[in-house]
């Protein structure tokens, strides 16, 4: 793989994402929101949300279920437009590119599904899966086409003698590779990984995630990494964006994450992370359900659920501020790092 020959400055991040926005409509029909006298319902799946991937870096958002993330992950791709803010790819906007702009957009930026399962065609061969890619972006014919096919096969551990097969002949975690290789087909730069190995038994996310390093490692590969799972973050981040309720609450470099979390949500998840000795223990004031996100409580969001709360996080959204190697909304963050450092999860790779 080459770097494209359109790109930029190096030095400048790939990623770019600025006050991104995402409303929904979850209003029941308009007949039935007359007859019954009921307000139109609005759900902020992503609100306000800015942050940077730099080139050959992984940058993984993590968040409770329902936090936001695939659907920062489709914004980013273009499958999915803002209601504000913006994203930018290397200069361009997703949502605004067309024509050859938006052509060349999508050779650059690919996605890996968290599903092996239905991501695949299962009517088509493999040899089709791949070779679509390179047969759409006019990089190669012919028997071309057939060569770079099995020379991906290859590179993600599988054989050119699969090619001939369709999906339903693999495990999940071969054809998790399949995907990878498809995802690799145009020769991006930036692979948007969706859950990619929640699917997977604990062995088989463990071969995924460094075959991902290696490929990282070998192409300078830039990655965006949507996940729950803290251990899998730890492998494979070197920054990580902290997400509630569709907000970002924190975002700092992995090992000051784990070491120093300056949110107590982050120390939440931390903390309650399963580990090989057990479960982790959750600082006892912490805890309750997700508020629901249509009508998310005043001030902090998480303030229901913080045993660090104060009156004026009943009443106030914090603002984002830099705080030793973090960038944290939260009043009293001081407080969250005296208290010491929270439990890490192992490592699953």
């Amino acid at each position: 793989m080459r770097p494209s020959p359109d790109a930029s400055d190096p030095s400048q991040p790939l990623v770019e994402v600025q006050g991104l926005t995402r409303r929904f409509d979850v209003s029941s029909a308009w007949l039935t929101r007359v007859v019954r006298r009921e307000d139109k319902r609005i759900l902020s799946a992503v609100d306000e949300v800015s942050f940077q991937v730099n080139r050959g870096e992984t940058y993984a958002l993590v968040g409770e279920s329902g936090s936001g993330k695939s659907t920062i992950a489709k914004m980013v791709v273009g499958l999915l437009p803002p209601s504000a803010g913006s994203v930018l790819i290397d200069g361009t906007d997703p949502a605004r590119a067309r024509g050859a702009a938006m052509s060349a957009l999508r050779r650059r930026i690919q996605m890996i599904f968290q599903d092996p399962y239905a991501s695949l065609n299962p009517r088509w061969r493999v040899a089709d899966i791949i070779g679509e890619p390179i047969r759409t972006f006019g990089l190669a014919s012919g028997a071309e086409v057939v060569k770079r096919v099995d020379a991906l096969l290859e590179q993600v551990g599988l054989s050119a003698g699969d090619a001939g097969k369709y999906p339903h002949e693999f495990s999940g975690g071969q054809r998790q590779r399949i995907g990878i290789a498809r995802a690799l087909a145009s020769e991006p730069e930036l692979i948007v990984c969706d859950e990619p190995t929640s699917a997977l038994d604990v062995s088989v996310q463990a071969q995924v995630l460094n075959l991902m390093r290696d490929l990282q490692r070998d192409l300078g590969l830039t990655y965006l990494f949507i996940t729950h799972d803290l251990s899998v973050v730890r492998y494979m981040a070197d920054t990580i964006g902290v997400l509630y309720l569709g907000k970002l609450v924190e975002s700092a470099p992995r090992e000051a994450l784990f070491t120093r979390p300056a949110h107590p949500y982050t120390r939440m998840l931390l903390e309650a992370a399963p580990r090989l000795d057990g479960f982790g223990r959750v600082h006892e004031t912490d805890g309750g359900e997700v508020p629901d996100p249509i009508s998310p409580p005043s001030g902090c969001h998480y303030h229901p659920r913080c045993g660090y709360r104060t009156d004026r996080c009943d009443r106030d959204y914090p603002p984002v501020r830099a705080l030793a190697a973090s960038r944290v909304a939260c009043f009293e963050a001081e407080r969250v790092i005296e208290d010491g450092r929270a439990s890490v999860p192992t490592t699953t790779a």
